[in-house]
């Protein structure tokens, strides 16, 4: 498949004659696969930590004598310290260097999981689980970054979207297998096994992944900060904050859905997020391909598919193997957004792109929480299982008009002389 290089496929906003492009020399294959490997071991660890705790909250309540509904306040402090953390980190440690700061921040992802492990109290944990979410998003826009300056000219997208799926990989096989361990021989197991995954990231981080230039080196904190002015990184961050969330919609509230809606037993539960981790990684590895033909192509399919799918879900879920077989839709179709918005952010700001790439997390944490949010409000109003669903389809389209708005600004800005071809 060709990459496209149109200005009107890329978000860039800066122009071609910046410093900033000059392209480090790409690894052969592989040593960029050892790279990818590396770096994906560690969003494997992010990928278990955040969501085995959704699964052990049972076991978290009665350990420390606290209600569900308490316990369930650790996923959020969690989400809140991506938010808060993506954007801090990235511009404290902008003068690092960079495979040096992703070692850092894998080794904070290890003592904030390993303190989780260890807290005496609730409100040590909570603590700690606020502490483990501050590396999350620096962590995946660092390495993101990391793998496109590594890559050749057209393949910059797959080496992103291979570094994701250690995350949606972890959504498959870690997070019910920290479950099962957590459930056996007590919760605080889940968290040790990250501690172990992470230190073995950290590792293999040192040995294998070199420091790439270009601009993927050291910068500083008010150059990093320089993202924030452009337009089309807010519009990336929109699309992920809104059209992202429509899957979280349904996604939260599959533990209700499986049994309420498609008329199976609780038992399928667990069949039916491994079916969504399943999707989910086929969607990544989906997702660079068409991403490294277009970026826009990418975000507008996924978004479309999204709608599609969660319209013929809420049609039609009452019928148990079409339910989860639309699932595995929407789970698949969601991911389209993963490496392409990465992407998109990565090329709206070449001159500061750790910032923009690590906010795509603090985005899509904003996504998953108020597609929980406004999924919860339609069951609370009485409105039915599929309402999440007809939620998720609005937050969609709310997405794909974002797309829309970007792509008439990027084409003004073409027109302009102002925009240039991806240079990152």
């Amino acid at each position: 498949m060709t990459r496209r290089t149109d200005p009107r496929w890329s978000p860039v906003t800066s122009s071609p004659a910046s410093p900033s492009a000059a392209q480090p020399a790409p690894l052969d294959p592989s040593r960029l696969r050892l790279v990818i490997l590396a770096m994906g071991l560690g969003a494997f660890a992010i990928g278990t930590t955040e969501f085995a705790s959704m699964g052990l909250l049972p076991q978290i309540a009665r350990s420390l004598s606290v209600s569900v509904p308490q316990a369930g306040m650790l996923i959020t402090l969690y989400a809140l310290g991506v938010v808060i953390g993506a954007p801090t980190v990235t511009i404290a440690a902008a003068r690092m260097p960079r495979a040096r700061l992703l070692m850092l921040l894998i080794a904070l992802i290890g003592v904030g999981n390993l303190a989780s492990a260890l807290a005496p109290t609730f409100g040590v944990l909570a603590l700690a689980r606020f502490v483990a979410g501050l590396p999350h998003g620096a962590f995946f826009g660092v390495a993101a970054l990391v793998a496109a300056r590594l890559s050749p000219p057209g393949r910059r997208a797959r080496s992103v979207s291979r570094v994701m799926l250690g995350l949606t990989i972890a959504t498959m096989l870690g997070v019910p297998a920290s479950t099962a361990l957590g459930q056996s021989v007590g919760w605080r197991a889940a968290y040790v096994i990250v501690v172990v995954i992470a230190a073995a990231s950290m590792v293999a981080i040192w040995r294998l992944v070199p420091e790439p230039g270009g601009s993927a080196v050291a910068g500083s904190m008010l150059g990093e900060l320089r993202a924030l002015r452009r337009a089309q990184v807010w519009f990336g961050l929109g699309i992920g904050a809104i059209g992202f969330g429509g899957m979280f919609a349904v996604y939260s509230y599959i533990g209700e859905i499986v049994p309420g809606v498609l008329g199976l037993s609780e038992r399928a539960v667990p069949i039916a997020l491994f079916v969504f981790g399943v999707g989910m990684t086929v969607g990544t590895i989906i997702a660079g391909r068409l991403t490294d033909h277009s970026i826009y192509g990418a975000i507008t399919l996924g978004l479309i598919g999204m709608i599609l799918s969660l319209t013929v879900f809420a049609l039609v879920a009452h019928t148990a193997i079409a339910g989860m077989t639309l699932l595995f839709a929407i789970a698949v179709t969601s991911q389209f957004m993963g490496p392409s918005l990465q992407l998109f952010l990565l090329d709206a700001s070449p001159d500061a792109p750790s910032l923009a790439a690590s906010l795509q997390h603090s985005a899509l944490n904003i996504g998953n929480s108020a597609g929980a949010a406004l999924g919860a409000a339609v069951l609370a109003a009485g409105w039915g299982l599929l309402a999440p669903a007809w939620t998720g389809v609005v937050l969609a389209v709310a997405g794909l008009g974002i797309v829309g708005a970007s792509y008439l600004v990027h084409r003004r800005q073409a027109a302009q002389g102002t925009t240039a071809p991806q240079s990152a």
